[in-house]
């Protein structure tokens, strides 16, 4: 029983410690537009966004629940603290590589990826619950196309909207509104990325016996969303200049419209419960608004970069999942 409680703790600790790297690897996308339109400086943005993506963390839970039982079964798992951890560690390091090279991969695609990885490294395939890892996929796979189209179409409706306004004066008036999307795009950030954590460490309270429902318990909800609030405080300049400045020049009406097209799309999953990846969801947007403003003036060089990591994110967790749990296993 020592050892199980050992175990939950660690989980626990691995779970603040990468909301708290999703922070500043994610959370920076929510606010790489606003930084790179001179919107607000770093330093506020930053403060904006680590008070948004706690108050959106704390009002949700959906996620949550569906990370604690659409992949695996938390009830059937043997060994499930020792598959959680190995998730755990594993998207933490793929997360700290990109992070490093300063490459907006997918945190969603790493944590999902190790923990069907590992639950498979543990007990084969039938670990895995195909119906409900599929759903979630599904949002994963969609959401980046869904939101270039919505960027597109955003910033289709903005030049409709807005062709006869002085260049100055709209930038002028776009910046000011953009404090209000960057603050929307933290805050429905919060409410989906945060969550994952908090559905990993209900998972393990439910493994390791500690909780018999799926209910994720408040002071999960409030440490996980402080964690990740503390992580965007520190800052991820590195994917901020990767987002904010690499795929596109953005002007003050593209960081607006791309920020509305992503906000949208991860409240609209949120409402339905689906994990999805703000990272891919926030720079496929920048991708569809710079089609619409100028298909020549996005650099699909970056883009192809950003999309071949969105790629291979998914394959190279569950292999690591795999390799760290069955790592575990030879000390067991």
């Amino acid at each position: 029983m020592d050892t199980i409680i050992i175990l939950t703790v660690l989980v626990v600790i691995f779970a603040l410690a990468f909301d708290f790297i999703n922070g500043f690897h994610d959370t920076a996308n929510a606010i790489a537009t606003t930084v790179s339109t001179r919107a607000l400086s770093p330093r506020v943005a930053i403060i904006l966004a680590a008070t948004m993506n706690f108050i959106g963390a704390v009002t949700f839970t959906g996620v949550a629940k569906a990370l604690a039982k659409d992949i695996v079964d938390p009830f059937a798992l043997n060994n499930g603290i020792y598959i959680i951890l190995a998730a755990l560690l594993s998207a933490i390091i793929w997360n700290l590589v990109t992070w490093y090279f300063g490459i907006p991969s997918s945190s969603s695609h790493a944590l999902i990826g190790s923990l069907a990885g590992a639950a498979i490294a543990a007990a084969g395939f039938s670990a895995i619950n195909f119906a409900g890892f599929i759903k979630i996929l599904k949002g994963l796979l969609f959401s980046p196309f869904i939101a270039i189209i919505i960027g597109f179409l955003m910033m289709s409706l903005f030049k409709a909207l807005f062709k006869n306004l002085n260049l100055y004066r709209s930038n002028k008036g776009f910046r000011k509104v953009q404090i209000l999307t960057a603050a929307l795009q933290a805050f429905t950030h919060g409410t989906n990325d945060a969550q994952k954590s908090m559905g990993i460490i209900t998972m393990a309270l439910i493994a390791a016996g500690f909780q018999s429902g799926d209910d994720v318990p408040m002071w999960v909800r409030v440490s996980c969303a402080a964690a990740m609030g503390l992580g965007t405080s520190i800052g991820g300049y590195k994917i901020i200049k990767t987002v904010g400045g690499k795929i596109m020049k953005i002007r003050p009406v593209n960081g607006v419209a791309a920020d509305l097209s992503s906000s949208i799309i991860i409240y609209g999953a949120t409402s339905l419960g689906l994990p999805v990846s703000t990272t891919h969801v926030i720079s496929s947007s920048i991708m569809g608004v710079g089609a619409a403003q100028n298909a020549k003036g996005v650099h699909w060089g970056v883009a192809r970069r950003i999309v071949i990591t969105w790629v291979i994110t998914l394959p190279i967790a569950i292999l690591l999942g795999g390799l760290i749990f069955t790592i575990f296993n030879l000390f067991m």
